[in-house]
This record gives structure tokens, C-alpha cells and sequence, in this order.
């Protein structure tokens, strides 16, 4: 038996950040059904390549097991009826359309005789506001491109769609949060997340950089702005990756490649205060070496670093690792979820629909 067995979600999410929350609630023991249009459905099945082997698309694969399928026309008064009936019988409904569609098709929040309900909703910009809300837009305009990238490059955006999986994690917290509440109240209630706030909140010390101490980030490439040296070095044929996060690990990585005392890498705050110069130290030794040589003697020390990996070779290394991070549901593969319960351990019943 699942965490939320016996929870029923109505799901009239598409695209990813509602879909990715209603999957973990499936993965999570809920029975999610997702409410698709006739002939297109969700807009994922159309996004390719790459395609599978039987032509669906991976991008709706990703996000869509643990779902059972129900094709509605809310144009229409019957399709309107039925996810009407849908709503009424749920204890969930997740939905990621421009604000005021619900309500047209009367499935709003206040529209449906359900006090029991948990009716959740991802927005763009809120629900006042009925600008489109695309991931690469909002990490355009939250801040997130201008932090990423080269110093001297353009402004460049993540290489996933981060603010609407941010924002699926979000309303999934929220989801849970309301259930718990109304196991105690009996009474359902309302789940806003849009996704620049979400944005805005996963920036964490950025953003806090800026509101605390009047700094505006700019772009470092793969430098830390607080910690050093906190990035990729580069060997004698290529680069890994270095994470010093304190005073110990500095000293063992001194003593690894055999670097001089220097006073002004003493402290954390000296090292970012010459980090240029920190650098040029440490590559001077690096260059010497290959990056297997590196990472095994590092390793060994005790200082974090590692390759730079192909997405293939960073799920090969979960698998190495024994996390298991595959699962196969009828044929369709996807990244097994993250969340590790002792006695109601998440499930895999259903492949997308």
C-alpha cells in the first residue's frame, strides 16, 4: 500500500510542470487520472524527435507513468459534464491552464461542490496575470540566464526545463501540505504556484546575495561565487570537476598536489578574495597530469571531485552506485523517483496512457 493510496487525483495538467507533480503523487500510491483532448492530447506527445521505438514521444514518457487515461472534450457540454463528475469524486485536481479556462469549462475553484477538494494550480506569473508562462521565458525574466553561462558569453539557460520541475516540486509539497491539513479540518483548499515565484525561490543565495548585501550576480561560469576553488580544472586531456567546501578539504587538496603555503588561501574568503591567482596555482600542477589521475588521488583524500559526464554516463554511475535509477513499466523506461519510503515505498503500476 502506497503513501496516498486511496487518493484520487483528477489531472488537467499538461507539458511538464504539472504532470511531473501528478506523476509523483502516482509514484507515491495515488490514482492520478489524466484527462487528455480527443485526437492531440497533451502537447509532449507531439514534441520530437527523439521518439521511442514505437514513435511516442520521450518527452511525455518522462513524465506521465502512474496515470490512467481519460479522453474529454471540455469544449463540449458532455466532455464539461463528465470532468465535472471527475472533479466532484477527487480528492486532487491539478491544472496548468491560462487563468479563467477553468472557469469557462465551470470547473474552477468555487465552481465545483467538492469541500473536500485540494484544487491545485501552476500559473505563469500568478493568477491575476494571463501571460503564457514557458519555462525559458521565465528563466529569462526571473534572473536565471543572466547568472548562466560564460563571463564574457551570452546569457544561456539550463539545459532542462529547472523552473517547471521546481515548480512541479513545489505544488507537490503544497498537495501534501493541504492533505495533511484537511486530515485534520476536513476541508479542501487552494494550491497556487506559478512559476517565477518558484524561480525566484530556487535562486537561494543569489537572490539572497542581492537582497542582504545589494549585490546583482553575473555570470561566473562554472565558478562559485562564495567558495573557491569551487569549479572545473583542467588537466592534460580535459577537464573534472572540484568541489572545496571548506578549510580541511583545502589543506588536503594542498597536500595532494603539493602546493606551497600561501596566506592568502589560509581562509575560504581569501581563496574567492584570489581566486584567480588560486587558480593559476593549482592548474600549473593539474596540467602535469591526466583527469583520471587527478580524481583517483583527490578521492582518495577526501576531496570531492569527479568527471564532467555525458547524461548516459551519470545514470550509468547511479547504476554503479546500486541507486537503481531506472525503472521499465510495458516498455517504456524513465528516471526512477528520487524518494526512498521505508514502509510505503513508492510504486511503478501504470506506463503513460
Amino acid at each position: 500500500m502506497g503513501a496516498l493510496d486511496g487518493i484520487l487525483v483528477a489531472d488537467f495538467s499538461r507539458v511538464l510542470a504539472g504532470p511531473i507533480a501528478t506523476m509523483t503523487l502516482g509514484d507515491l500510491g495515488a490514482d492520478v487520472v489524466k484527462v487528455e483532448r480527443p485526437g492531440a492530447g497533451d502537447d509532449t506527445r507531439a514534441w520530437g524527435p527523439p521518439f521511442a521505438a514505437d514513435g511516442r514521444s520521450t518527452y511525455f514518457l518522462s513524465v506521465n507513468r502512474n496515470k490512467r487515461g481519460l479522453r474529454l472534450d471540455l469544449g463540449t457540454a458532455d466532455g464539461q459534464r463528465e470532468a465535472l463528475r471527475l472533479a466532484q469524486a477527487a480528492d486532487v485536481l491539478v491544472e496548468n491552464f491560462a487563468p479563467g479556462t477553468m472557469e469557462r469549462f465551470g470547473l474552477g475553484y468555487g465552481q465545483i461542490d467538492n469541500p473536500r477538494l485540494v484544487y491545485a494550480s501552476v500559473t505563469g506569473f500568478g493568477r491575476q496575470h494571463h501571460s503564457p508562462g514557458y519555462d525559458f521565458l521565465v528563466q529569462a525574466v526571473g534572473g536565471l540566464m543572466s547568472i548562466t553561462g560564460d563571463p564574457d558569453g551570452a546569457p544561456t539557460k539550463v539545459g532542462v526545463a529547472l523552473v517547471d520541475v521546481l515548480a512541479g516540486q513545489q505544488l507537490t509539497a503544497g498537495v501534501l501540505a493541504a492533505l495533511y491539513a484537511r486530515e485534520r479540518n476536513g476541508r479542501g483548499q487552494r494550491v497556487e504556484v506559478d512559476l517565477l515565484s518558484s524561480l525566484l525561490a530556487g535562486l537561494v543565495n543569489q537572490a539572497s546575495a542581492h537582497l542582504n548585501a545589494g549585490v546583482v550576480p553575473q555570470r561566473m561560469g562554472n565558478r562559485h561565487p562564495s567558495i573557491a576553488p569551487y569549479e572545473t580544472l583542467r588537466a592534460s586531456d580535459g577537464d573534472f570537476a572540484l568541489a572545496v567546501g571548506n578549510d580541511r578539504q583545502f589543506a588536503e587538496l594542498s597536500t595532494v598536489l603539493g602546493l606551497a603555503g600561501d596566506d592568502r588561501f589560509a581562509t575560504n574568503a581569501g581563496r574567492v578574495a584570489h581566486r584567480g591567482a588560486l587558480l593559476e596555482a593549482i592548474e600549473a600542477v593539474t596540467l602535469r597530469q591526466p583527469k583520471a589521475h587527478w580524481i583517483e588521488a583527490l578521492t582518495g583524500a577526501g576531496v570531492p571531485c569527479g568527471p564532467v559526464n555525458t547524461v548516459a554516463e551519470g545514470i550509468a554511475l547511479a547504476q554503479r552506485l546500486g541507486l537503481a535509477p531506472v525503472v521499465e513499466v510495458d516498455g517504456a523506461r524513465s528516471v526512477a523517483s528520487p524518494i526512498r519510503l521505508s514502509e510505503t515505498p513508492v510504486t511503478y503500476r501504470l506506463p503513460p496512457p
